[in-house]
């Protein structure tokens, strides 16, 4: 039946109701479409333009996704990306199940472990950033004074190009709080009764974690991963407060949202950054789709 004839169909007050539930809700679709799908679409408009902000935009077609190929600064951008995230992600997926394991164990003074691991993850960014910035001092920074008490000599860390994109992935670390509450809470439903039997047919603690504990927590592996991957593409705001946004040094930690956002603040190019940013999107999305297919088969979606 057509919409319009089932609207005819309400009484006054359903239709009273409908308007009053339609002028609450205003406010958030308002927000979203002036926030989130007029910038969508327009970025897109954008991205086949020259669009230097003080001029109106002008129509050059697939230059800007042309241009971005052969520049080396984009590619490098996308390398570094690339690197971080193939290290970051599975690194950061690793420790979380870790410690998530660990602190599911039935010890004294638990919640307090608990809460100390997930601390960091509510530490504002740029003072997070800050603190690190000042651990990877080569000099003065707590990093290398450990490591020279065993009589060697640390890296330069962020003034290394060698090591710049290796301690953003140390750094990272910090951070997987967030995950290990969620792995937490998938852990604990785990099925007590499959882990007895498992104990009971003389399986070894290594045994339960892989053909029980993993394969039951895997949905939740599987949604840390893609948020994780995500997350790295869009990776910003600490190697901006740690770098002033240079990628420095020598572009080593230019991630593709840095050089988006040098392109588009710094060299003013609304048009080339918006084409940086489809190609973040796809990049997003195609690895996203991926992952969800060739995850098919080894994630376990209860009797399925």
């Amino acid at each position: 039946m057509p919409t319009h004839r089932r609207l005819h169909k309400l009484t006054k007050e359903e239709r009273r109701g409908l308007i009053t539930g339609l002028l609450f809700i205003s406010p958030w679709v308002i927000g979203f479409l002036a926030f989130r799908i007029v910038p969508f679409v327009m970025s897109l408009y954008y991205s086949f333009t020259f669009f230097p902000i003080l001029e109106s935009p002008k129509w050059i077609g697939l230059a800007n996704f042309r241009n971005l190929f052969t520049d080396g600064r984009f590619v490098s951008s996308l390398y570094n990306t690339a690197y971080y995230a193939f290290f970051a992600v599975p690194l950061g997926a690793f420790f979380g199940i870790l410690l998530a394991m660990l602190l599911n164990m039935k010890v004294k003074g638990m919640s307090i472990w608990r809460t100390i691991f997930y601390l960091p993850s509510i530490t504002p960014v740029v003072a997070t950033a800050l603190v690190w910035l000042w651990m990877f001092n080569p000099r003065g920074g707590i990093i290398n004074y450990v490591i020279s008490l065993v009589g060697l000599r640390g890296p330069g860390w962020l003034g290394d190009p060698v090591w710049a994109k290796p301690a953003l992935i140390l750094m990272s670390l910090w951070g997987v709080g967030t995950a290990v509450v969620i792995y937490l809470a998938a852990l604990q439903d785990v099925p007590r009764e499959l882990v007895e039997a498992s104990q009971l047919d003389g399986a070894h603690v290594l045994q339960q974690i892989r053909y029980i504990t993993l394969p039951m927590i895997s949905p939740v592996i599987l949604f840390n991963v893609i948020t994780g991957l995500i997350g790295a593409f869009q990776f910003f705001t600490e190697v901006h407060v740690m770098t002033g946004g240079s990628g420095s040094p020598a572009d080593s930690t230019l991630m593709m949202s840095i050089y988006l956002w040098q392109s588009a603040f710094q060299f003013f190019k609304m048009g080339y950054a918006s084409a940086q940013a489809w190609i973040m999107f796809v990049i997003i999305v195609v690895f996203t789709v991926i992952m969800f297919r060739v995850s098919g088969r080894a994630v376990y979606y209860g009797g399925r």
